[in-house]
């Protein structure tokens, strides 16, 4: 019994270092979606640490992510401003470094679609 326990953990453990990196690097890359990767992280560290499930809904960066879905606040009028001109500059960069007509559509549709997501999501009142 104490060793699934210890396996459990581990697992779930290493399973949320890497949805978290995962989260991480989406901050910077726009097709990436950083608030899933956290809130699965979150799930995971919930089950295999309580230090790092507290760590993280503390964190400065992820934390507000976590919050704001825990209590379904939504996200700041700003945030997802900022979010959607972040997601478009690096969507074009991208397509002007690639410049392959395939990538241009795939891009777009996933710009679309990631820009409709934002807007549906709730906008938080501050």
């Amino acid at each position: 019994m104490v060793e699934s326990m210890s396996i459990k953990k581990i697992f779930f453990g290493t399973v949320g270092f890497i949805l978290l990196g995962l989260g991480a690097v989406g901050t910077a890359i726009p097709v990436l979606p950083t608030t899933p990767f956290v809130l699965a992280a979150a799930a995971c560290f919930s089950i295999s640490s309580e230090i790092m499930n507290t760590w993280l809904r503390h964190s400065r960066i992820f934390g507000p992510f976590i919050e704001n879905y825990r209590t379904k606040q939504g996200i700041s009028k700003w945030h997802k401003v900022g979010s959607i001109i972040f997601l478009w500059a690096g969507l074009i960069i991208s397509m002007c470094i690639t410049q392959k007509k395939w990538l241009y559509i795939m891009l777009i549709i996933v710009g679309v679609c990631v820009t409709i997501h934002l807007l549906l999501i709730k906008t938080k009142t501050e």
